[in-house]
């Protein structure tokens, strides 16, 4: 299975990848019917989850159900138990919206909820994140999520992220992180798609973010809270629930 899912990932392209997978989940989920995870965003159980990766994959990562990983139950349940996310009236803006959220945030009564993306086809708003058509101080919250990895002029990126969030609203901005490296690693000289997928992992990423990204963000002007939230929780609902221990969620705030 782990060769399958490898080579669907390597070979088909994003968006029709999301559409195809609204087809194929129900028929999965049914197979893998059980009681030894659950994806707390929809609260099914399961017998097992999915691996996923495209260059080294994780087992049991990928819900069956929702399609979401590690970090997407992460803030799920950092939302719902330490925010007013689901009831408190917000305007949302959302880079690149990922499935295991995109229905339930659209539907939220209290959200004005914007999606946007250069290709996503869930996406409201096709823009660059580097010149984004949002007027300054427009939005309460803003999700960016495993994108900035993807942008070569990640600066420019985080400037627009700041200058678009209102004074005082709240940005949760993750991004795949090695904590053992101190500085982020980029080298621009490294174009093979191959190549890419060994160093950085994955083919389309242009860095390795180190323990450095939070300081870079302070720099652009956001008050930056790391937040270890499996650490707040049992060791029996990180394994329930498929976390990445230690994982850090990045929340961060306009002055």
């Amino acid at each position: 299975m782990k060769k399958l899912f490898k080579f669907i990932l390597n070979t088909i392209p994003r968006p029709l990848l999301i559409r195809l997978s609204y087809a194929v989940r129900p028929i999965i989920s049914f197979f893998l019917k059980g009681n030894t995870f659950t994806d707390p965003i929809d609260e099914k159980s399961f017998s097992k989850f999915l691996p996923y990766g495209y260059g080294n994959q994780r087992d049991n990562v990928l819900s069956p159900s929702t399609l979401s990983l590690e970090r997407h139950r992460l803030l799920w349940l950092y939302l719902r138990n330490e925010t007013d996310f689901f009831t408190a009236k917000a305007k949302v803006l959302h880079f690149a919206p990922e499935q295991a959220f995109y229905k339930k945030f659209r539907n939220l009564k209290n959200l004005e909820y914007t999606t946007t993306d250069l290709n996503s086809p869930l996406a409201d708003v096709k823009a660059d994140i580097c010149d984004l058509p949002f007027d300054t101080n427009q939005y309460d919250i803003i999700f960016c999520n495993h994108v900035l990895e993807h942008i070569p002029d990640d600066t420019k990126a985080m400037q627009e992220l700041l200058r678009v969030l209102k004074p005082g609203g709240m940005a949760i901005l993750q991004i795949p992180q090695d904590l053992s490296r101190a500085t982020t690693f980029e080298d621009d000289t490294i174009t093979d798609p191959k190549e890419r997928a060994q160093i950085f992992g994955q083919y389309d990423h242009v860095r390795v973010y180190g323990r450095d990204y939070f300081d870079k963000l302070r720099s652009i002007g956001f008050q930056v809270n790391e937040i270890d939230y499996t650490n707040k929780l049992s060791k029996e609902k990180v394994i329930k629930y498929c976390l990445a221990p230690g994982e850090i969620l990045p929340v961060c705030y306009k002055a």
